[in-house]
């Protein structure tokens, strides 16, 4: 455990990327000043969700190290993960920190049998001494996934169902015990039938196995239905950051709030009402390079400050909003801004 007592800490990221060549090109800002973090000692389930280009996917990109930023630190159990540069550092960093990507069936080729890659996982982390041992690692692994060892066995990617080969790769990213784990539009290629069978998935891991999950998504209903705490991303921005129930159903920014419009009401204390597939849209690459709010050129509620420089992250309730409505001398609650 980190010495603050947090497993990941997030602080002020930016990563940028030249687009069109360095010479001439454009300046893109694809993650923007994001900072959060989740705790060592309180599992939970974190949703950063977006439209697609909206910057989650670089920023998991950036948890994972496949990236590293522009400005400011990832913070991983209080170690700043890019001064990890010796292999036996980063091994031990992924035996902590484990993707689940979209599409499982580019993670295993079809011409390798499913088993080898679990054992080959179980090798590469030094999570058993011999085969009978490695054997038991890989089907209690299977097991927490509600598979096993004898479903899989010889078995290859197309003789296994959609929903058997995404937890196949869950239960891969297992094997290793990790603390945390970053789901990349895990349920995005997985039939409607089967994605609420996923998702559960992830509750439980957090719930039996105390881990904690980044999920991320486009879809607002699995959102709704498996965040603890979820963060709205526009734009480069986390423009609303809050418990689940407050962000989606008291929302404070103007974006989240537009989003509400085409998401239907919960029943009461029922996430399963939360069943259909909301998407959000496809981001306007023009959108980033405006300057100060991203949202301003569609927000009903925009001011001239709004064109003119970034908005504060400001504190409404249990969130934080990135919005100049609440920054004034007096600060404004949600529902007075809102009405």
């Amino acid at each position: 455990m980190s010495a603050n007592g947090k497993l990941l800490d997030v602080q002020h990221v930016t990563v940028e990327f030249h687009i069109g060549g360095l010479v001439g090109g454009t300046l893109l800002t694809a993650v923007n000043d994001i900072s959060f973090s989740l705790e060592s000692d309180k599992p939970e389930i974190l949703t950063l969700a977006g439209e697609s280009g909206s910057g989650k996917t670089t920023l998991s990109r950036l948890l994972l190290r496949d990236l590293e930023p522009t400005k400011g630190k990832v913070l991983f159990e209080g170690r700043d993960v890019s001064t990890i540069r010796k292999r036996s550092e980063f091994i031990e960093f992924m035996k902590k920190v484990q993707p689940v990507f979209q599409n499982p069936f580019d993670t295993f080729s079809p011409l390798r049998r499913v088993e080898a890659y679990l054992f080959d996982t179980v090798k590469n982390f030094g999570m058993a001494s011999n085969r009978r041992d490695a054997a038991q690692v890989v089907d209690d692994a299977l097991h927490d996934v509600g598979l096993s060892l004898d479903e899989v066995r010889q078995r290859y990617p197309h003789e296994l169902s959609g929903g058997q080969i995404q937890r196949v790769a869950v239960a891969r990213a297992l094997i290793s015990k990790p603390k945390l784990i970053l789901a990349d539009e895990p349920v995005s290629m997985v039939d409607a039938s089967l994605r609420m069978e996923i998702v559960n998935l992830f509750r439980e891991l957090r719930d039996k196995q105390k881990v904690s999950v980044i999920y991320i998504t486009h879809d607002l209903a699995t959102a709704y239905y498996i965040s603890d705490r979820i963060g709205i991303m526009l734009r480069g921005y986390v423009v609303e950051l809050g418990p689940v129930e407050d962000v989606l159903e008291r929302p404070a920014h103007p974006y989240t709030q537009l989003l509400k419009e085409s998401v239907p009401e919960p029943a009461p204390k029922k996430r399963e009402s939360w069943a259909k597939h909301i998407d959000l849209g496809t981001t306007e690459v023009k959108e980033y390079g405006r300057i100060g709010c991203k949202f301003a050129g569609r927000c009903p509620k925009v001011m001239d400050i709004c064109h003119k420089a970034d908005p504060p992250d400001v504190r409404v309730g249990q969130q934080t909003v990135k919005c100049y409505l609440y920054s004034g001398p007096v600060e404004k609650d949600a529902a007075e801004v809102s009405t």
